[in-house]
């Protein structure tokens, strides 16, 4: 694994797996003896202390600023510097296969079709919506589909909620939406304060519970962001659906933070999934989760050995060649590539797809025809167009249909597909208003 801050020092390079008590802020926590070098350098920094030239010691005592920002600096350099070690320390999961693509009840071929477009219902009173994920249910359940996402006053604002509603089957239509999720109930099930919520995303467990992973912030931005994993409490039906906390997802020993969430998970032979996230203070790269069927995590595997490539969306090729598909954060960026050849235990880089990035998300999905399908802004810069291209490789797209264009300034992002009753589903961010749906045919039965 690519180091990011250069050569490892040397008494990291055989840290040995062991964790010693420190307070921080009032709380205790565990930090890995591979960041205490980078613990004592960061607070010699901070207070003057004599390992610094006085030169800088005495710049730092007069501006209190600098002092901080020296301090904060150093702060981050090691959260990323032990959640790097945190990983390396943690055994990769074992190999595993993706399952088939769903089959549709008829052959298909041709264009993709539109059956139907809208946008969802929002609750009452709300402005404002973001980041939809789509769950395909199971053939027996009242709905085809559930759509989450979340939704206030604005994006980080204290109202923010996750919201969700299903297409029911027997009338043809979405649901009023509804609150599943507020952070007072979740901060008073986990024991700490949560500022905001996002990036709703969801899973269906082997015994068809629904599985639901947020981004949870206390103090900070999305930097400072925890995954939460909850489980499907109550209702198989949204009006009585809730969740209840199963764990933040144990990723770094700095209070597991500056991890996130947004694409839908890749499912696995096993009954299990791999979900992809990524670690975003200073830094940018992404990473895997493994997870069985029963919903219990399994571990982590980093995906890229880039700084600056985010919300990875895993697509299929065969049993255990799968492709990562990454939002580029560079200011003349493409869609990034990585690839497994053995069941997610080990990722390579690969060189970026002919396609632009507007450093925004991108979402994939493999048609039972065998076909790939991704969901992007095919634009250098801003996000006032969506398309939706196809390959049979995963490399080579041609654009099929456009979603959605306006003119610069408007905003269409973070696509969202499914495959649910011989449909492809996709739901995408409007204007940050609401969140708009469309279903496609590929061909007519």
């Amino acid at each position: 694994m690519a180091w990011p801050f250069g050569q490892p020092p040397a008494r990291l390079s055989g840290c040995p797996a062991r964790s010693g008590g420190v307070r921080a802020c009032g709380l205790p926590i565990k930090i890995s003896p591979c960041a205490l070098p980078v613990l004592v350098a960061g607070l010699s920094c901070v207070y003057s202390l004599p390992v610094m030239p006085q030169a800088t010691a005495s710049a730092l005592n007069r501006f209190p600023a600098l002092r901080w920002l020296s301090g904060l600096a150093a702060a981050v350099a090691l959260l990323a510097l032990d959640t790097l070690q945190h990983q390396r320390l943690t055994p990769a999961p074992p190999a595993a296969q993706a399952v088939q693509a769903a089959q549709a009840s008829f052959p298909l071929a041709g264009p993709l079709r539109l059956l139907a477009s809208g946008a969802l219902p929002m609750p009452p009173n709300t402005p404002s919506a973001h980041a939809s994920s789509l769950l395909a249910m199971p053939g027996g359940h009242a709905a085809a589909v559930m759509a989450f996402w979340f939704a206030g006053a604005r994006e980080s604002a204290p109202d923010v909620q996750i919201a969700a509603s299903q297409f029911d089957r027997a009338s043809g239509s979405w649901s009023p939406a509804r609150f599943v999720l507020d952070r007072h109930d979740l901060g008073a099930a986990l024991g700490f304060a949560v500022r905001r919520l996002g990036n709703p995303v969801a899973w269906l467990d082997s015994q068809g519970r629904i599985n639901l992973f947020v981004v949870a912030t206390g103090l900070g931005g999305w930097a400072a962001s925890r995954i939460v994993h909850l489980r499907q409490r109550s209702g198989s039906d949204l009006a009585q659906l809730s969740f209840a906390p199963v764990q933040v997802l144990p990723l770094g020993w700095l209070w597991n933070t500056s991890f996130l969430v947004r694409n839908a998970p890749l499912p696995l032979a096993d009954g299990g999934m791999l979900l992809p996230v990524h670690f975003e203070l200073g830094i940018k790269y992404p990473m895997a989760l493994r997870f069985d069927g029963q919903g219990r995590y399994l571990g982590p595997q980093r995906i890229s050995a880039r700084r600056h490539v985010l919300q990875p969306a895993l697509l299929p090729l065969g049993p255990a060649h799968w492709l990562a598909l990454m939002r580029d954060q560079r200011p003349v960026g493409r869609i990034a590539l990585a690839q497994t050849l053995d069941g997610g235990r080990s990722w390579q880089d690969a060189p970026d797809l002919a396609l632009p990035n507007p450093d925004a998300a991108v979402a994939v999905l493999t048609l039972p025809t065998g076909q790939q399908l991704l969901a992007h802004n095919p634009l250098q810069r801003g996000r006032h167009g969506l398309a939706l291209s196809q390959a049979s490789d995963g490399q080579h797209w041609t654009q099929a249909l456009v979603l959605a264009e306006s003119g610069p300034g408007a905003e269409f992002s973070y696509p969202a597909l499914a495959w649910a009753d011989d449909s492809l589903w996709v739901s995408y961010t409007d204007q940050r208003r609401q969140i708009a749906w469309q279903r496609l045919a590929v061909a007519a039965p």
